[in-house]
């Protein structure tokens, strides 16, 4: 799993390479806990890459966006494959966060 941050203004941008799975949402949960001090803004969630997510990658997804929900900011889900989209819709995701194609 490779995850790439990019932050421009009040916009951050967060590349996710790979499979989101348990083990890698660990790290993954170290290096994007940060940006929930910056969930005033825009966080874009790039999943052009990303082949799989566990249950546990989607607490990630999850907890960003109580944290922008409290702070005023919002979350973008961008690029997810149909495999991702499905779990999305099943755990009803689809209906929590803007998806953008």
């Amino acid at each position: 799993m490779e995850i790439i941050i990019n932050t421009q203004g009040s916009e951050t941008t967060v590349k996710l390479i790979g499979r989101l799975d348990t083990p890698a949402s660990l790290e993954a949960t170290s290096t994007l806990e940060p940006l929930q001090e910056k969930a005033d803004g825009t966080i874009i969630l790039d999943c052009k890459e990303l082949t799989y997510i566990s249950s546990s990658g989607l607490r990630i997804f999850l907890t960003l966006r109580k944290a922008a929900a409290a702070k005023g900011g919002k979350v973008i889900v961008r690029s997810i494959c149909q495999d991702i989209r499905n779990v999305f819709m099943m755990t009803g995701f689809l209906n929590l966060f803007q998806i953008e194609d």
